[in-house]
């Protein structure tokens, strides 16, 4: 993904910042505990399209997955 897209790019719920996970498949917003799809390229930034991280994504340092 663009870094400068991604540096422009937040979570709709909290405005937070997003990081991609290490696969690329997903932004993750660690303030909000959400995992929002990236599909052919384009981040998926709808609520409804999430995924509630694990626990264990959300004490994990790094990007989830």
């Amino acid at each position: 993904m663009n870094k400068t897209l991604l540096d422009i790019l937040v979570c709709p719920v909290t405005k937070a910042s997003l990081t991609l996970s290490k696969d690329g498949t997903e932004l993750i917003s660690k303030v909000g505990g959400m995992a929002y799809p990236v599909r052919d390229g384009i981040p998926v930034l709808l609520e409804t399209e999430a995924r509630t991280l694990t626990a264990d994504e959300r004490l994990d340092s790094g990007s989830a997955k």
